[in-house]
């Protein structure tokens, strides 16, 4: 069962659509930091970051780790590493422009890498026939 949601690339498809959602958010956040406050400091909350880590590093785990095995590539693997990095730094850092920019280009590394990886499942798949 895992194996096979590896292969089809359903934990991929999740975590590039929450990179999606966290670029939405961080691009939001900014906005609405010059907008209007009280939403944008709810939005802020520091919290939010470390689960959406917390979340990236555990589905980043599992679906290029387990891809690695799976179709041997490590490239999307490390990728997303790099990805993982930048996101992780934009937690050092005061809120607003320079956490939003790492953190969005982590968020981009990390997306392209789970892309690379439902790349490399659909080749590896389509070889086998």
């Amino acid at each position: 069962m895992a194996s096979r949601v590896l292969r089809n690339g359903t934990i991929d498809r999740i975590a590039v659509t929450l990179s999606g959602l966290c670029v939405v958010h961080c691009v939001a956040t900014v906005v609405l930091l010059g907008l209007v406050s009280s939403v944008a400091s709810w939005l802020g909350n520091p919290l939010i970051h470390e689960v959406g880590l917390a979340l990236a590093t555990t589905l980043g785990a599992v679906a290029l780790i387990g891809g690695a095995f799976s179709h041997g590539r490590v490239l999307p693997t490390l990728i997303g590493a790099v990805g993982l990095i930048f996101m992780g730094s934009a937690l050092f850092v005061p809120h607003g422009g320079r956490e939003a920019l790492l953190t969005i280009i982590g968020v981009s590394f990390l997306a392209g890498a789970h892309w690379l990886n439902r790349k490399a499942h659909g080749s590896d798949h389509s070889a086998r026939g």
